[in-house]
This record gives C-alpha cells, structure tokens and sequence, in this order.
C-alpha cells in the first residue's frame, strides 16, 4: 500500500465551548491509503485532554511505515489488529482503520453500510450541538442553525437558566452534555427539572471515574443517562452496563470502526442505547460515522457542519438532518483540500 499523511488546521464557524476548554481551530490527521488505484482515507483529531497532537499521531505513523506499505491488506479486521500489535495510540489506529474501510469499500465497489447488510432506509436522526458560551451567543447559535435536535453543552452555575432559556426560542428536542461537570446530586435535581423542559437524555454528567455517583444516577436520573468519557474502549462496555442506559461510543477513542462495530454488537446484546458521536471533525471522520448509521439508536454527527470549511466531499447532512449517502464505495470520501 501507499501512505499518505496530510495534518491540517480546521476552522470553525463559532467558538466552541465545553465544560474544561473552549477552541477556535482543531488540529486534525487526514491519512491516505491507496491500492490497485483506489484511496481510502481516515481522520483522527488532536485532543489535549487525551494527551494526543498531531505530532505525535504522526510520529507514531511514520514509525511503522515501512510495515504499512510492506503489508498484505485483504481485509480491514485483520488490518487492525497489525496496528494494535505495534502500540499505536487508539487515536492513530482510528485514522488507519478509518482509511482501511474506505479503501476495502472502494476496492469492493461497494459502500460500507451495503458491505455490512445494513439498510439506510432508516437511520436516527443527529443533533446539532450549541457549545458552552454567553446565553446570547447560544440563542443566536440555535436562530442561526434551526434543527430539530440539539446537544447542549452545560457545566456552568447557571446551566437551568441556560436551558429555560434555549427552550424559548425552539420547540426542538434537547440532550445535555455537562462534560463531567456536575455531581451526583447536582444531576439528580437537575434531571427532574429538565425533563420537564424537553430534555431527551444526559450524557456524562459526572467525572468519568465517579462509579458510586453514576451508580446513584441508575437508580434516582428521571431521565436516561448516557456513556461518554466513562466509555471508552471495548472493555468499558461491560462496567458500563451497571451505571449507564448507554454508551456513545467516539471511533477516535476506541480505535476507529473495526471496535466499534463490535462495541455496538456489545452493548446491543446487554440492551443498552447505543449512540456513536463524533470530534470537530471534517466529512472525512463524519462519512465513516455515517456508515453505521442503521445500527444505532442516536449520532451526533455534526463535527463538518461546525466547520467554517470543509476539506472532503463524502456523506452529506442537509437542512432537516437528511443524510445523503455517497454512491461511491467505502465511505465515499473525497478529498478537496
């Protein structure tokens, strides 16, 4: 095979905010594999958090790639596994194995979903996020991207008014993500009173760590509680299981599709609600996303539309949150930057 590594600065339309840290850019790895005259291509984003850049993504990638382009590729499973046997961060193998099923598709000439037996007749519908800001920004942010559901960020002292006040000016349905900023306690109230205000779901409310608060929440949140920074990899499935109604299982921090696809079967099997996210990313993280679609019961596939440019052509989200799925193989990407 041919790599290829393209890192890129992304632009976004508005300040994003969350509970720890709020951005203007994000800082992203588009990798490109090529084959018997086809490309596939995988992102993975940086993320401080997770202590991951893109020098060291790309490091990482440039220490194996003598094996990449020596490898045998067949299938992207098998693909994977190669990489997780070399110790690459779960954010490398993302962009790899992204770029792996895009190129298996293309070389089978067939799109993922297709590959996989899935129909796209019907697919849950992904949320808009409104990142932590001034009220105001947040009204303004909803008037300008009318949807029909939005994920708001909270983490503030204020977050009750936050909501009341979002809920003015739409009749859309509302998740909440606090990013690990509220307690146990904190959450039980606020669940009751935001229930009443069109809340659908929470997502992390609590640290990631905090079992015996979440193990509160299973039994006291009127509203379900969905896994995100407390779900990581494929061995968190089972624990969270115990504390969650959910998972949303993020294909950079797992490792890319191959994992996901199996967290999903996971989870599916212990009857939880299975929601794949995404990072600010462009339509090449997205369109991957997309692919699973008709396996999950919620998405937050939004990352390209809070670009201020996208830099790929692949899976698009229309006004109403219409997918429209390429007729190209793989994910469909291509690039155009």
């Amino acid at each position: 095979m041919e790599l290829a590594l393209r890192p890129y600065t992304l632009r976004l339309k508005h300040t994003f905010g969350i509970s720890r840290e709020s951005y203007d850019t994000q800082d992203s790895l588009i990798v490109a594999l090529s084959l018997n005259g086809k490309t596939g291509y995988g992102e993975a984003t940086s993320n401080p958090y997770y202590g991951i850049s893109l020098s060291g993504m790309t490091a990482e990638i440039e220490g194996i790639r003598s094996d990449i382009v020596h490898y045998n590729f067949e299938e992207p499973e098998a693909f994977h596994q190669f990489l997780v046997d070399r110790g690459l961060s779960n954010f490398s193998i993302c962009a790899l194995d992204l770029a792996a099923h895009d190129l298996y598709g293309k070389l089978k000439g067939k799109p993922l979903h297709e590959l996989w037996g899935t129909d796209t007749s019907y697919y849950p519908i992904s949320n808009y996020t409104i990142g932590l800001d001034a009220i105001e920004v947040m009204v303004n942010k909803i008037r300008e991207m009318p949807w029909p559901i939005y994920k708001i960020k909270l983490g503030t002292d204020h977050d009750l008014e936050i909501v009341r006040e979002l809920r003015r000016h739409t009749d859309a349905t509302f998740r909440i993500d606090a990013n690990c900023a509220w307690s146990a306690e904190e959450t039980i109230i606020n669940a009751s009173l935001l229930k009443e205000l069109g809340v659908e779901f929470l997502e992390q409310p609590l640290k990631a760590d905090d079992w015996e608060g979440m193990e509160q929440l299973a039994h006291n949140s009127v509203l379900p509680v969905i896994a995100d920074e407390s779900c990581i990899v494929e061995s968190d499935v089972q624990a969270c299981a115990l504390h969650f109604h959910g998972i949303n299982i993020k294909l950079t921090k797992c490792g890319g599709l191959t994992p996901a696809l199996r967290m999903i079967r996971q989870a599916k099997s212990l009857g939880m609600k299975v929601m794949v996210g995404c990072m600010t990313e462009s339509t090449v993280g997205i369109s991957a996303i997309a692919q699973l679609l008709p396996q999950l019961d919620y998405v937050d596939m939004d990352g390209a539309l809070l670009l201020a440019e996208d830099i790929a052509t692949g899976v698009q989200i229309m006004e109403g949150a219409k997918v429209i799925f390429p007729k190209i193989g793989g994910s469909g990407v291509s690039l155009i930057a």
